[in-house]
């Protein structure tokens, strides 16, 4: 069976989660990869590495209603690669994979929204928003 999780439980959760992303040294990231999503973040990624974000410390705000935005919005980098994004992978600050999310367009709903998924290389690579929820 599936547990029900308060929007205050929730909320402490993604708080504990934004924590382990911004501990340690370095610079948490998030790429920007062509391809399906992979099964879970342990697998391996998949497609192409179409550009590294580096994140805001901390890199989320703090969570309500079950949900966090990402941190700093806008941030931008340089395309490494050309390609159509497929989604995106969070590496906390030790560079271990620890979230995999959808990409879209601006309003596209993703997880991760960007300027436009069809990325050229040496182009500018723009997050307009984004979000890591929790289903109550």
């Amino acid at each position: 069976m599936t547990w029900s999780v308060s929007a205050v439980g929730r909320n402490n959760m993604l708080d504990a989660f934004d924590t382990s992303v911004n501990n340690g040294g370095g610079t948490a990231t998030m790429e920007i990869r062509s391809g399906t999503k992979p099964a879970t973040p342990e697998t391996t990624a998949t497609g192409t590495l179409l550009a590294t974000i580096n994140l805001a410390n901390p890199a989320f705000a703090t969570a309500a209603t079950g949900s966090m935005d990402i941190a700093g919005v806008p941030l931008s980098t340089t395309a490494a690669a050309t390609g159509t994004a497929g989604y995106a992978r969070i590496k906390d600050r030790a560079g271990t994979a620890v979230a995999d999310g959808t990409v879209t367009a601006t309003g596209g709903g993703g997880d991760v929204q960007i300027a436009s998924t069809s990325i050229v290389s040496g182009t500018t690579v723009r997050v307009t928003g984004g979000a890591l929820t929790l289903p109550a």
